[in-house]
């Protein structure tokens, strides 16, 4: 099953893709969508709808795992995140029902480092050990890889474990601990 993990942005977006055969769990790529050399926010999730299109053709993913939206307090900050995820989503197409999963951060970064209040670095370290080393454009990058890897560890199981909770884990073991896949580092 190949994973398609996105960390929406109206500036840049991010992407990280894995495979996941059984207990392995693949890198097959990540990257940035930027659209901050587009001016206009009004054109920004053309530019976004149509990226997205393209990392579909490339790899193909089984299934699209995306961060839920958070807090904002400014409404129009809000409002353009709300766009260029909608924009995304677009681009995944009726194809994709009953195939997109949200995950909210803090289960994110629980799941990947064993705290829900992990800080970038923290995420980005782990992921280093885990699918080996991989230079990071941006924080987005390094989130969509960890948004696909907490999929790969709870989305096949037809259920999201509640905030730090772990399958056949007890809550605050962190990845590193009860890791039973085995992570497979390989660059495209």
């Amino acid at each position: 099953m190949i994973i398609l993990g996105i960390d929406p942005g109206s500036r840049k977006a991010g992407y990280g893709v894995l495979e996941q055969s059984g207990k392995n769990i693949k890198y097959l790529g990540s990257g940035v969508i930027s659209c901050e050399h587009i001016q206009e926010f009004i054109y920004r999730p053309a530019h976004i709808f149509n990226e997205f299109k393209l990392i579909i053709e490339k790899y193909r993913p089984d299934c699209v795992a995306l961060e839920s939206l958070v807090y904002v307090k400014n409404v129009s900050s809000l409002a353009k995140l709300s766009q260029a995820r909608g924009a995304a989503l677009a681009a995944m197409g009726e194809s994709y029902r009953g195939k997109l999963f949200e995950y909210s951060p803090n289960l994110i970064k629980s799941t990947v480092t064993g705290h829900g209040h992990a800080d970038k670095s923290g995420i980005e370290k782990v992921l280093q050990m885990l699918l080996g080393p991989i230079e990071y454009k941006t924080h987005d990058e390094s989130d969509a890889l960890a948004i696909a890897l907490c999929h790969a560890l709870h989305g096949s199981s037809g259920r999201v474990p509640m905030l730090g909770e772990k399958k056949g884990q007890r809550s605050g073991q962190g990845l590193k601990a009860s890791l039973a896949h085995k992570v497979i580092a390989s660059k495209s």
